[in-house]
């Protein structure tokens, strides 16, 4: 990206539009996760500039904060969001290009999730880091907004087919219950693991994944965290990766009226853990560059829990 178009991502400024339904992104426990993941990888220096932007009633806690975006789209004022957290491609070219398909409803370029990333980054670089900054941001809501987008582009269904509105349109049933695809991968699958194999509970999940960052994962954590592109943030790979996704684990075997039951599950529940990951990384590389002019990615990005990277690495 070059020029961004900034003028509609003022927080006080809201754009009457017609609400997209269903497109919910990761459910709450998705959302949580990934900024619970980020959390542990920040430096020093951007895990301080992260706590003292969060809201008060965050009381420090990022991943609290990560499902605002979703709570406050329906309200009057913020409707106008409702069409940044998805983008939608053409059917079945299973591809993504920024300037075929970053716009809204209505044509207006730049209004996709992938355009709110770049947008709500340039926000936090140019606010936080000019002391007199000639536009004035709402520097906590374009917090909470990027950690939030960031996680949608990663969940495949938020970049996928404009016919079916991201799997909204695809009726099918997730073992006995009647749901969407969409819904499926917001939140299905999360839910069915949680209960099937930790206990219910979003911290385990949250703490298995990071496991498998140091592990199974440890070698990819360099390139999932690079931007090649040198700026703060690259969702643009990103979102062709999640196409890739839809059109591979998704949309296959889930046609309408379908029942997706334990081989649709375990064999999707890896992408989704890994898209996990992925985003968990990718917030705190990217939030890392923000906020610490001095970070560089570590040749290991393996202290995850009590053991973060020291700021300023070499």
């Amino acid at each position: 990206m070059s020029v961004f178009k900034l003028w509609w991502i003022k927080g006080t400024f809201a754009i009457l539009m017609l609400l997209i339904p269903g497109n919910l992104a990761w459910g709450k426990e998705g959302h949580y996760a990934t900024c619970k993941i980020a959390e542990s990888f920040l430096t020093e220096e951007a895990l301080k500039a992260v706590k003292n932007l969060l809201p008060e009633t965050a009381e420090g806690d990022l991943a609290s904060v990560c499902s605002w975006p979703d709570e406050i789209k329906h309200r009057y004022n913020w409707r106008w969001t409702s069409e940044l957290h998805y983008v939608d491609t053409p059917d079945f070219r299973c591809n993504y290009d920024y300037c075929r398909d970053c716009h809204d409803s209505s044509g207006v370029k730049d209004r996709c999730v992938t355009g709110a990333i770049y947008n709500y980054t340039e926000q936090l670089v140019t606010g936080y880091n000019t002391s007199n900054s000639v536009v004035k941001y709402n520097l906590t809501e374009a917090l909470m907004f990027l950690s939030h987008y960031i996680g949608d582009v990663h969940q495949p269904l938020h970049v996928s087919f404009t016919s079916d509105e991201g799997g909204n349109t695809i009726t099918v049933r997730w073992y006995k219950r009647k749901t969407n695809l969409h819904h499926v991968w917001d939140t299905d699958i999360i839910e069915s693991a949680m209960k099937t194999f930790y206990d219910k509970d979003i911290d385990v999940m949250t703490l298995a994944i990071e496991k498998n960052i140091t592990g199974t994962w440890s070698n990819d954590i360099s390139s999932w965290a690079n931007c090649t592109s040198g700026q703060e943030v690259c969702p643009d790979p990103w979102a062709s990766e999640s196409i890739k996704c839809s059109c591979n684990y998704a949309y296959r075997n889930a046609t309408p009226g379908s029942t997706l039951g334990d081989d649709y599950f375990l064999s999707r529940l890896p992408i989704v853990e890994m898209r996990l990951a992925q985003g968990g990384v990718r917030l705190a590389a990217t939030l890392n560059r923000i906020f610490d002019p001095l970070y560089s990615i570590p040749q290991k990005l393996a202290y995850i829990g009590n053991i973060r990277p020291t700021s300023h690495t070499a």
